[in-house]
């Protein structure tokens, strides 16, 4: 029965005890050092990275964005291969309108006069043959050019390939001209006119600023150094601030960036919320992996022949692809992150007693002392009940 009765006094003293805060002074520098340098860690934390780098206190928001494009510039072509031709935006421009990009065409590989007819196959280890045995009727072959007839016809005057349905003369790709054919595209200019909001924030911008005007954009040009607000971009000083040359680009195509940032604090310089620009070739340029290199697509151009015949001229055209790539976070004071952070700045500092008691639980060479003395137990006495005894007898 006193077994058990122990055990349960035990239970409730666990459970019911109550520990209550000491305040226990240690005459000690280095305990001191320790708890005033981890506070100061802690501060430095909290105002240092916090609040000043992080800017926890803000309620930030990510930027909408609308970008439309305008491409100038002409380009006169001379060579052996294709008549003269002047080319305006209306040529090199394809599509007229792109979703956050332009595509500037800079080199061609032109098959003119194609009509619906029947031709020998392009020669390959697959469509060369020896008779008809070798070609089987309506075979489409996916990376062929048409639709197989049947037949075994002369390619040339030592080779046989099977004959295909398709739009004939076929295209040969492989005579790429090693200049590029609109090597004068890299004079040609762009305007990129980009509308931003903060929802938020009910905050509204636009890479055309305030103090800009119709005959300051007539004559302008983007220059980091003299001209950093100007909308209007040459294209080869695009490539150039990428380290990229625009003739060699312009041989195959490629995909090249310009990327507007437009993170703010609203804060302070809600006035001066700029674009800043930055250029960045985005497709793969790795001199050892170079398969299928560049941009490139097909497009053809039909008409009538004087017989009503069916006629086009395909191209395949090569050329620089710029996506637009508009991004930004603003941030503007809110009374709840900051409530939050600064409550996480308080629990932080309330760890620091905890890193002093461990140093000098542990490290210090008085810990026994200091152990013994940072915690007590209270045993409180019985009252005595003589006092009241002896009065009650002494009155009888």
């Amino acid at each position: 029965m006193s077994k058990s009765t122990g055990c349960c006094q035990d239970f409730l003293h666990y459970v019911f005890d109550y520990e209550t805060p000491k305040t226990l002074v240690i005459p000690s520098i280095r305990v001191g050092f320790v708890f005033r340098f981890t506070q100061f860690l802690v501060v430095l934390y909290v105002v240092g990275y916090v609040c000043v780098v992080q800017k926890a206190y803000q309620e930030t928001d990510s930027v909408s964005s609308s970008v439309t494009t305008k491409v100038k510039g002409f380009a006169y072509t001379n060579i052996s291969d294709m008549e003269p031709r002047f080319w305006d935006v209306a040529d090199y421009i394809i599509p007229p309108q792109g979703d956050n990009s332009f595509f500037v065409l800079t080199n061609i590989i032109m098959t003119p006069g194609q009509t619906q007819s029947r031709c020998a196959e392009l020669p390959n280890p697959s469509t060369i043959c020896a008779d008809d045995c070798d070609c089987i009727e309506g075979y489409n072959d996916p990376r062929g050019n048409g639709i197989r007839t049947g037949l075994c016809e002369n390619y040339s005057s030592t080779v046989k390939t099977c004959e295909v349905l398709s739009w004939c003369p076929l295209e040969i790709d492989t005579n790429l001209p090693k200049r590029a054919l609109l090597a004068a595209a890299e004079n040609f200019t762009v305007l990129i006119k980009n509308s931003i909001t903060y929802p938020k924030f009910n905050f509204h911008m636009r890479n055309i600023l305030p103090h800009i005007n119709s005959s300051y954009l007539k004559t302008c040009e983007f220059s980091r150094e003299t001209d950093p607000d100007c909308p209007i971009f040459r294209l080869r000083h695009i490539l150039a601030e990428a380290g990229e040359d625009f003739q060699d680009m312009a041989v195959k195509g490629g995909v090249f960036g310009i990327i507007i940032d437009w993170s703010s604090d609203l804060d302070w310089c809600a006035g001066k919320c700029y674009p800043k620009y930055t250029f960045r070739r985005l497709d793969n340029k790795n001199p050892i992996n170079n398969v299928a290199p560049g941009y490139n697509f097909r497009y053809a151009k039909y008409y009538k022949s004087p017989n009503g015949e069916e006629t086009r001229t395909l191209i395949k055209a090569y050329g620089i692809r710029f996506d637009v790539i508009v991004f930004g976070t603003a941030g503007k004071f809110g009374i709840v992150p900051t409530i939050v952070n600064l409550g996480a700045a308080l629990s932080f500092l309330s760890l620091v007693p905890i890193v002093a008691d461990w140093f000098m639980l542990t490290c210090m060479k008085k810990r026994h002392l200091y152990s013994k003395q940072k915690v007590t137990y209270l045993v409180e006495e019985p009252e005595t009940e003589s006092t009241s005894i002896g009065t009650m007898y002494g009155t009888q």
